[in-house]
């Protein structure tokens, strides 16, 4: 048997598995690996984490251990428990002031926001049809777009447009076609916080043309500045909108899968029947667990601060050595224009900045080479604890200053 010749067209086909290309977090990995053996008694200092670097909030796991323990949550949850469907629509109208959702018809828990991007394109995406995304940005939604045959129209994120789409640039036959706008904010990676007028000029666009927007708020409560902004929130929002929220950036529970998809009535349940057909949901304790935190502000606000005050000491510290490095709007991530080069040597992207901090002063930041050379710094990095937070970024900016990168 051959089972070269059975791999489907969309992940490579008689291809499949024989390329040498190497995935941009391999190539961190690798590097990683490399710069540990070669300089064993150095400390790496990894900018690159994308999740956090704390557990999740003691009264949510002190709940989970509870409820673990009771017989009522056995057994499959399928599309949800009420419990949690409730929880979160307490959570929209807290933080978010979003006051007339229904738990019951506009509400439906996720495995995470991952598989919900992923699962969302089924609903909606025939061979042919065009989904917008930005870039840079998490792939999911467009892969999988990709997959069924849809065509993915990319749109780029600038710093002249403080990182929201040009709606103007969407040519008329690609907004006649598409029907799905995925977005991102508060924004992975480029920091951009929600914006009611960009989300005023969305709702707008899609409702005219028709065109479902899915808003990926993984971030939702990281905003620093402002108050945090629900799509939904906004005229017209819920008519033309999905939101995906997450436990894992607000409240520490990276790795216990659980989000939620909110918004258009019949997307949800659109979302909810495929759901049905490929997963029996999350562990009902898990879900009895996050409603023990998913509405209190002050657990949140505690995480929002950790990531805040270490966000402005990255922030200070690269500025002293020479970037163009400001405090992000939201989300726990920095992003900034990649250094030309160090000394004589000058780099033709970010990833190769990247590698030479790995490779010869072990610090991981993320490359991103999609809208120009731009590095992302992340304030998840491991310390000791927060009296530790101020020697590890001290260590930076000497590893910087001895870098000699030349910003501009």
């Amino acid at each position: 048997m051959d089972i070269q010749t059975l791999f489907a067209e969309r992940i490579g086909g008689a291809a499949f598995g024989t390329s040498n290309a190497i995935y941009k977090f391999e190539k961190i990995k690798r590097a990683k690996a490399a710069a540990r053996a070669q300089h064993p008694t150095v400390e790496l200092l990894d900018f690159g984490v994308g999740e956090p670097d704390q557990m999740a909030p003691l009264p949510i796991r002190e709940a989970l251990k509870k409820a673990v323990d009771d017989p009522a949550n056995r057994g499959y949850s399928d599309n949800g428990i009420d419990a949690f469907k409730n929880a979160a629509a307490e959570y929209m109208r807290i933080f978010l002031g979003v006051r007339n959702l229904d738990p019951n018809t506009e509400i439906n828990h996720s495995i995470g926001s991952k598989p919900a991007l992923a699962m969302l394109p089924l609903c909606f995406v025939n061979p042919g049809d065009t989904v917008i995304t930005t870039v840079p940005g998490y792939p999911v939604l467009a892969t999988h777009a990709a997959y069924l045959g849809g065509k993915v129209v990319k749109l780029p994120l600038l710093p002249q447009n403080k990182f929201y789409p040009d709606l103007n640039a969407i040519d008329a036959d690609t907004a006649r076609l598409a029907k799905l706008f995925y977005v991102n904010y508060p924004n992975n990676p480029t920091g951009a916080p929600p914006s009611e007028a960009f989300f005023d000029a969305l709702i707008e666009f899609c409702t005219r043309h028709n065109i479902l927007i899915v808003q990926d708020a993984a971030y939702a409560t990281l905003v620093y500045g402002r108050p945090p902004l629900s799509i939904l929130s906004r005229p017209g929002g819920k008519d033309v909108s999905v939101e995906l929220h997450s436990m894992s950036k607000s409240y520490n529970m990276t790795g216990w899968r659980l989000g939620f998809v909110a918004g258009s009535a019949r997307a949800v349940k659109a979302y909810a029947e495929v759901k049905d057909n490929i997963d029996s949901g999350q562990f009902k304790a898990i879900q009895v667990a996050a409603c023990a935190g998913i509405a209190d502000r002050a657990l949140s606000d505690r995480i929002k601060d950790h990531y805040e005050g270490r966000l402005k000491k990255l922030a200070a510290a690269l500025r002293a050595d020479g970037a163009d490095a400001t405090m992000p709007g939201g989300t726990f991530f920095l992003y900034l224009a990649a250094p030309r080069g160090a000394g004589n040597q000058n780099f033709a992207s970010a990833e190769e900045a990247s590698q030479f901090l790995i490779r010869e002063h072990l610090v991981s930041t993320v490359p991103w080479d999609d809208a120009g050379a731009c590095l992302r710094f992340s304030a998840t990095f491991e310390s000791a604890g927060p009296h530790d937070d101020d020697r590890v970024i001290a260590e930076l900016a000497r590893r910087l200053r001895q870098a000699n990168l030349r910003w501009s």
